[in-house]
């Protein structure tokens, strides 16, 4: 069994929903959720939040946290996990669940951080935790890389 489907599983056990913030992963974190039959179920929607202003405009992103840190930090990744709660909530009812993704794949570093810094948020009714990454190889694999880690740290969140 995959981390998704574990992830999907252990969620529509307790009956939540989830929504996913994607940054560098672009999309990626998403197509991965929704390859699992039944994903539907648990998963609201996505948000593919790329570039900085969206972070704040539709995620809720601190805009003071963005001009003194940049996008990829560990509180943007928490306060972009907890936001997609917000942004892909039906009927009112926001998502209980949020995880997200935001770091460098590079080939080039725009705020001087190294290649392959990534920050992953999740937040659950019962908890919330951020993770730092520095992930090596190329782009490809540096977001695959942080696909696995994303549903790594929700599942262990999950299983606190």
């Amino acid at each position: 069994m995959s981390e998704a489907s574990e992830v999907l599983e252990e969620l529509r056990s307790r009956g939540w929903t989830l929504g996913i913030a994607e940054s560098l992963t672009g999309g990626a974190v998403a197509a991965e959720c929704v390859s699992v039959p039944g994903a539907s179920a648990v998963l609201l929607g996505a948000v593919v939040a790329y570039a900085t202003p969206v972070k704040h405009t539709l995620l809720g992103v601190d805009a003071d946290l963005l001009d003194e840190h940049g996008p990829v930090h560990p509180l943007v990744a928490a306060q972009m996990a907890d936001g997609v709660r917000s942004a892909v909530a039906v009927d009112g009812c926001r998502a209980d669940v949020g995880v997200s993704t935001t770091g460098i794949a590079g080939p080039d570093s725009p705020d001087g951080q190294p290649v392959g810094t990534v920050h992953i948020g999740a937040v659950t009714p019962e908890g919330a935790r951020t993770a730092a990454f520095l992930f090596s190889g190329d782009r490809a694999q540096i977001r695959a890389q942080t696909v696995q880690e994303a549903f790594a740290v929700l599942l262990e969140l999950l299983r606190e």
